[in-house]
């Protein structure tokens, strides 16, 4: 943090170029873009200053209360100073927000983690008090000597919301507070003496120490095994009892040492995961690679048959049991969801790049090509492409829709597919 003159500002350095990624991942990002380009009166303008933006033409950026300032270059390399201007919040304001933010610890928890939920947006409006910016919020100066935003200032805005995916203190200080002056305000607000605190009585210091030696300490925790332990083998001379088959068991026996051994690293490592479902757990083993009979006995008990069992197989190595839901669930997106991912989708390509997209509930193909984008619940994109007539998984999650469909199809990602047409839902 750097301060002038008793003003609040912080500087941060020119980010890389941001080809083939959203200028936005998270929901307050993009809602910061969506104030822009719902004020901007020339798309001409606002694609230009994507491009600068794209291609790593904005300088540092500082920010201070109610000011955003950057220099900018046109692709000629002239430089061209962009400031764009938002309100801050008043004394009145800030006293609102506090108040309301003491009273819901979710609230101090979520700033801590760089994270602004959309109830804490909610709950501040409901106090009066608007965090994002609406509509002609964004008041663009630049020495371009252009009286609506520019390129210049499109492409500051552009690269500020980048910077509000990593921080959300970063809209703080534009409204008038930093972080340190912020933090310290909530800390005042939200300490009580200890006569006010209604937690259980506490033990004595002096006692509590001088019964400290009464227990042993605990012993260290085991360290892990560097791979899953090799079970029995079962290749004996004894006949097997009827209904037996040692080799499945065998290829069991392997496969619950290595879940065993996963659970184990979990367990070291203070991580959990949710029990799997018995079609979960047939999935599981049969990303083992067991053998051709083990493999059709797992796809009858599953209820998938195999080549059901070999698209989930392969939906398992990409993501485990959230890239299953992907692949077995299609489900209806509305309200708020579909709203944020329209809204991804919007943001992920230029206008005249972007590949025409049919919706049909969480999914999005694209249109004259085999390719097609499945949103998770968790509000990531998941590629998939038509093999023999399947939707067969393509790739890992991403969190922007374009780096998604370019895991699946590069020639899909970069504009080559159907280009120009607005988006079907």
């Amino acid at each position: 943090m750097n301060r002038h003159d008793g003003d609040m500002e912080r500087t941060f350095a020119a980010l890389p170029p941001a080809r083939g990624r959203g200028f936005a991942q998270t929901w307050w990002g993009q809602a910061w873009l969506k104030s822009l380009e719902d004020t901007a009166l020339d798309s001409a303008q606002l694609k230009s200053g994507r491009r600068l933006a794209r291609a790593g033409a904005v300088g540092a950026v500082s920010v201070r209360p109610g000011r955003l300032t950057a220099v900018v270059q046109d692709r000629d390399r002239t430089a061209h100073r962009a400031d764009v201007l938002l309100a801050e919040l008043s004394s009145e304001q800030w006293d609102h927000f506090l108040d309301m933010t003491v009273e819901r610890a979710g609230h101090v928890a979520a700033l801590l983690d760089r994270e602004m939920p959309p109830h804490l947006v909610e709950d501040a409006a409901a106090a009066g008090v608007e965090l994002l910016p609406g509509l002609g919020d964004l008041e663009p100066k630049c020495d371009c000597d252009a009286w609506d935003h520019c390129g210049h200032t499109a492409a500051l805005c552009y690269q500020v919301a980048r910077l509000l995916d990593q921080d959300p203190f970063v809209l703080m200080l534009m409204r008038g507070r930093d972080e340190a002056a912020l933090l310290d305000a909530l800390q005042t607000r939200g300490g009580g003496s200890p006569a006010e605190s209604s937690g259980p009585e506490g033990v004595d210091a002096a006692e509590a120490y001088a019964a400290g030696d009464i227990l042993p300490p605990l012993p260290d925790l085991p360290a892990l095994p560097d791979v899953p332990g090799v079970p029995p083998s079962l290749d004996t001379e004894t006949p097997p009892a009827p209904g037996i088959d040692p080799a499945a068991l065998e290829f069991l026996a392997a496969r619950t040492a290595v879940q065993a051994h996963r659970l184990l690293a979990e367990a070291l490592r203070g991580a959990s995961e949710a029990e799997l479902t018995l079609t979960q757990d047939a999935v599981r083993l049969a990303a083992g690679d067991p053998g051709r009979e083990v493999a059709d006995r797992l796809a009858d008990g599953s209820g998938r048959g195999p080549e059901a069992l070999e698209a989930a197989v392969r939906a398992w190595h990409l993501g485990g049991t959230a890239a299953l839901a992907v692949l077995d669930e299609e489900w209806q997106v509305e309200g708020e969801t579909l709203a944020r991912a329209r809204a991804a989708l919007e943001s992920a390509w230029d206008t005249d790049e972007r590949p025409e997209l049919r919706a049909s509930g969480n999914r999005w193909t694209v249109v004259g090509v085999p390719v097609q984008l499945r949103l998770g619940r968790d509000g990531r994109w998941w590629p998939y492409v038509e093999e023999g007539g399947r939707w067969m998984p393509a790739g890992g999650a991403a969190q922007d829709p374009a780096t998604a469909l370019t895991t699946a199809d590069p020639a899909a990602g970069d504009g080559s597919a159907p280009e120009g047409a607005p988006l079907r839902q």
